[in-house]
């Protein structure tokens, strides 16, 4: 049997791939009733919506990282903030 006590799973940790995964689904079903068209936006390229979901999951994990290499782990939510903000604009207008 496998054990997955080397993880260190958490409620943050369980709650973030929780709602990871619920928004790949909503994105199934969303793609499911309105097909993507790609877009040209203030991306170098043109993006499909899953594209656009893709890069904010990127970007929110080096918003993070960098957050914490020049504030420290003390005000991490304000990174969740500019992330979340960053998402939005991006699947936006991306």
């Amino acid at each position: 049997m496998m054990s997955f006590t080397w993880m260190a799973w958490t409620w943050p940790t369980a709650i973030f791939f929780i709602a990871i995964g619920i928004a790949l689904v909503a994105m199934t079903l969303l793609e499911l009733k309105r097909p993507t068209v790609m877009q040209r936006g203030f991306l170098p390229m043109a993006t499909s919506r899953g594209d656009r979901f893709f890069i904010s999951l990127l970007s929110a994990a080096f918003i993070h990282l960098l957050w914490l290499a020049v504030f420290g782990s003390g005000s991490i939510a304000l990174a969740s903030v500019v992330a979340v903000v960053w998402a939005c604009a991006l699947l936006r207008w991306g």
